[in-house]
């Protein structure tokens, strides 16, 4: 069951390994330094992870001991440290020596300076691994998982390794790409778009691969193709599951050779092109339908990243609203307006299912609306509270009923658990600091105070 993968000294490369035993569809991908392989995981079975060339999985990197760390492959995966120099860290947290600990889909495992993601539809999730036109999630807001997606497009941007983005509409797969690209070795070269789901099949393929003069009726002049253009950076496939399936299988033969043909060419050209693809569909519910090849998916999916939808990062919406609101205010030739507490609060609630591009279209509105005043409900049109009886405010009518009660009490528990400390207690609650800040002041409750110097005892 032994692999050996060894490497060339100083060049990226991707590889592949499928082991002896019956495959699953589970994988582990490993990153190192400009390295990456895929690894199709048996569906039971231990493997050893080291330096070793008898270790199963080998990582040739100094940071790496030589027998580092064993993966358990059964009804669920879990990682084992053996004994290394420089640890395995699971999530972020170190591992004991000899420990094991259980693994989800879409977990980071740090093997020394290497990281290994774990892929597999039928292990539990961990919250998505992922991911802002939109806005891809900056990494200023503390959120685990905003922290996950960038330190997961970091490595995968370092690598050859194709990309597949998943998400809602409007979750940001397009800024992701972006992000894939500029922190790639190919930033400098060119990040080509194209809408897959835009154009008709002919068309499409012009777009493409280009064609030669006298390919077809109209075409005057020699065109360069999108792929050839992309030559040495980055080609972004968007609603890539749009594509019909007779240019499905050209494009697999350009993602196969490395070659692209134009209509009409007697031959190829030679290319450094990296394929990201992004969907808002599932691609493996339409393989098993037939209307996208296995193969060409295989090949596009070297590592897939989902970008969670707004309303599972709800602590970003506060910094979307203002750069939005910025942006905006600037495009129109007028001063960024402010936002009232309640429609803040609005805005956080609300559950989102255009995700961010929703998100920045009702605020471009909620500022034409607003005429140069302040941004208040009335200019959301169209939003509705999920939870409108905890939204409730005690302003123009005093609530004493049992549901402000008890969120007032919710509150000081919540306060009392994180001995005052705000974000803690807001963190309890599953809202902002801003939101917490408001509800404090709705029911009169004095916020906390940070403790003073200890006076010096008599």
């Amino acid at each position: 069951m032994a692999y050996s993968a060894p490497l060339a000294s100083g060049e990226e490369q991707t590889k592949s390994a499928v082991f002896p035993a019956e495959p699953s569809g589970r994988r582990a991908l490993v990153f190192w330094e400009g390295f990456a392989q895929t690894i199709v995981l048996p569906r039971v079975g231990t493997l050893t992870i080291g330096r070793a060339p008898e270790c199963d999985v080998r990582i040739d990197h100094i940071s790496v001991s030589r027998r580092h760390a064993a993966l358990h492959v059964g009804a669920s995966l879990a990682i084992q440290d053996l004994g290394s120099s420089n640890g395995t860290r699971l999530g972020g947290h170190k591992i004991g020596s000899g420990a094991i600990e259980p693994l989800a889909a879409g977990a980071l495992v740090e093997i020394g300076l290497a990281t290994i993601v774990i892929h597999g539809d039928d292990l539990p999730q961990v919250a998505h691994v992922g991911a802002t036109n939109t806005h891809v999630p900056e990494k200023a807001v503390n959120e685990p998982t905003l922290d996950r997606l960038h330190r997961l497009i970091d490595l995968v941007a370092a690598s050859r390794i194709s990309v597949v983005l998943l998400g809602e509409t409007g979750v940001g797969k397009e800024v992701a790409a972006e992000l894939v690209h500029s922190r790639s070795p190919r930033a400098s070269k060119p990040l080509v778009k194209i809408n897959c789901a835009a154009l008709p099949e002919s068309l499409l393929e012009a777009e493409l691969f280009g064609y030669e003069r006298g390919a077809f009726t109209g075409a005057t002049q020699a065109k360069q193709g999108l792929i050839e253009v992309a030559d040495g950076g980055t080609l972004f496939l968007d609603e890539v599951a749009e594509i019909p399936l007779g240019t499905q299988a050209k494009l697999l033969r350009v993602l196969e050779s490395r070659e692209v043909m134009r209509l009409g060419a007697l031959t190829p050209k030679v290319l450094d092109v990296r394929f990201v693809a992004a969907t808002n569909r599932d691609l493996e519910s339409q393989v098993k339908h037939g209307t996208f090849r296995e193969d060409l998916y295989y090949r596009l999916n070297g590592m897939t990243i989902t970008i969670p939808p707004l309303r599972e990062r709800r602590l970003q919406i506060p910094s979307l609203v203002q750069g939005f609101v910025a942006q905006a205010a600037a495009d129109n030739g007028m001063a960024a307006p402010s936002l009232t507490p309640q429609a803040l609060r609005l805005l956080e609630r609300h559950d989102w299912p255009g995700n961010v591009r929703e998100l920045r279209n009702v605020v471009e509105r909620a500022l034409v609306l607003a005429g140069g005043g302040a941004i208040d409900v009335d200019h959301l049109s169209g939003l509705s509270d999920p939870r409108p009886e905890a939204a409730a405010l005690p302003t123009s009518a005093p609530l004493r009923g049992e549901l402000a009660e008890l969120e007032k009490k919710r509150i000081l528990e919540a306060l009392e658990q994180s001995a005052g400390n705000q974000s803690r207690a807001a963190e309890l609650l599953g809202v902002s600091r801003r939101t917490l800040l408001n509800r404090l002041d709705a029911y009169n409750v004095a916020r906390p105070r940070k403790p003073g110097p200890a006076k010096p005892g008599r």
